[in-house]
């Protein structure tokens, strides 16, 4: 069994999307199950059901707006390049009005909704192939894994909306009673799950570099330093994630072909600018091209 493993990454899923682009439209990869985190949940079901342009177009017209309801930050620009801090005035609303996060992500749910429709939805149910999502439970501390065709339409899209959900930054979701958040937090690249649940070839598309690449610039204010953190502690949990698929696909005969990012792509995700993400997707596909012309060769040899 084939499978498509696509990272969490915020704005840089538009990158993984042009790789998964190439995979599928040139290389004919047919898998039969979909793993995503975060951002890559965003991507799977549109790809399972090959509608590339539909979602190519979401990930190049999105804007911040078309995320937050309560957006946490402002972005300002200088000498050409981007810093962010705090939107005090948004943060203080949202903590007055009892929530438990600096931002809300509200209008990404809809956006959720409106791309993926019932037919769609039930089109993936009745296929087959397998469409999973990563959650993380912050109440019973671990990871659960949401499978499409476990779930009724409005329950599914709930669940990407979740595994989206970078929280303190975005919404925090209670459901059966407990706290759900983005499933990076827990799984950034669900390459074991995949492999557990029957694969012998995934392709793994990882939305960081394969080697540190970053330096980054000294904190400008608290909000730069959260993010900061976050992005460390997340590309730990990345780091590790991998290293155990690599051992998993080891003890199981599988076999992981990886598609990472070539360069850092932008040390702030939850920046979304269309005309970076339009580059980012153009970018993967042309990446995934340049890879696979490398190794054709060798196997030809073979």
């Amino acid at each position: 069994m084939k499978a498509l493993v696509i990272s969490g990454g915020g704005s840089k899923g538009a990158f993984a999307g042009g790789v998964a682009q190439y995979l599928i439209e040139e290389l004919k990869r047919d898998y039969q199950l979909f793993i995503g985190t975060s951002t890559g949940s965003l991507l799977v079901s549109h790809l399972a059901l090959n509608e590339i342009d539909k979602i190519k177009s979401v990930y190049t017209n999105v804007s911040t707006e078309s995320i937050f309801n309560v957006c946490p930050f402002v972005v300002n620009q200088k000498h050409g390049t981007q810093n962010i801090a705090i939107n005090h005035l948004n943060v203080l609303f949202n903590f007055l009005r009892g929530s438990k996060t600096f931002g809300e992500s509200e209008n990404l749910k809809k956006l959720i909704e409106n791309t993926l429709s019932k037919s769609d939805f039930n089109a993936l149910k009745n296929s087959s192939r397998d469409i999973v999502i990563t959650v993380s439970n912050l109440s019973l501390n671990q990871v659960e894994y949401k499978r499409l065709k476990d779930y009724s339409y409005d329950e599914f899209v709930e669940w990407v909306w979740v595994s989206c959900n970078y929280t303190p930054f975005m919404s925090l979701v209670k459901k059966n009673g407990c706290e759900y958040a983005d499933g990076g937090l827990g799984n950034m690249v669900p390459i074991e799950e995949a492999i557990n649940r029957g694969a012998k070839e995934v392709d793994a598309i990882i939305l960081q570099t394969e080697v540190t690449q970053l330096n980054r610039m000294p904190s400008k204010n608290a909000f730069s330093l959260l993010t900061s953190m976050f992005g460390f502690m997340l590309d730990r949990i990345e780091s590790q994630n991998i290293r155990i698929g690599k051992y998993v696909a080891n003890h199981n005969d599988a076999v992981i072909n990886f598609y990472y990012a070539p360069t850092v792509l932008t040390t702030n995700s939850l920046i979304f600018d269309k005309q970076k993400m339009t580059d980012w997707w153009q970018r993967g596909y042309q990446f995934a091209q340049h890879k696979n012309q490398e190794v054709s060769p060798l196997e030809n040899q073979m």
